[in-house]
């Protein structure tokens, strides 16, 4: 009797094969973010959404996140490391025959953003509106260029 093979299991040997091929390329996984975003309950997906900016003296993270808590945000600096922790609340409790359609994904998310620069994290700002998580990261001092006079 042939054994009925698991399709998410074909795609993610797939997946692997193409890591390894960006790997010999001198491509890391960073080329291809699309990683496991097709196979759902297999990867953690990249929540919150996020738009990163700058100005020259600060960088803007813009963190789609409606529905979360302002205060159950956990921000977090180190060097230029950004990390958003919280948590999307579930809807009431719903018997599972009441369900006629599940999207939104709830629950408790981790992201970690690399930054281009040091962060001066003791000046670090957030704000909230309309489900939209606004961070402003001033850059450390050592991070910021520096004009030089040359003298004659």
């Amino acid at each position: 009797m042939m054994a009925i093979a698991d399709p998410l299991r074909e795609i993610e040997a797939l997946r692997r094969e193409i890591d390894r091929a960006f790997s010999e390329l001198g491509l890391g996984p960073a080329s291809h973010p699309w990683r496991l975003a097709f196979l759902p309950g297999r990867a953690a997906r990249q929540y919150p959404l996020v738009n990163l900016h700058d100005d020259g003296q600060n960088f803007y993270v813009e963190a789609l996140a409606p529905g979360v808590d302002p205060e159950g945000f956990e921000i977090s600096v180190l060097g230029n490391t950004l990390t958003l922790a919280g948590e999307k609340r579930r809807l009431p409790d719903v018997p599972p025959e009441r369900i006629h359609r599940s999207e939104r994904a709830a629950g408790r998310f981790v992201r970690t953003i690399e930054l281009p620069a040091e962060i001066d994290a003791s000046k670090v700002s957030a704000e909230y509106k309309h489900g939209l998580l606004i961070i402003t990261l001033p850059r450390a001092e050592t991070a910021r260029p520096r004009r030089v006079a040359v003298r004659s």
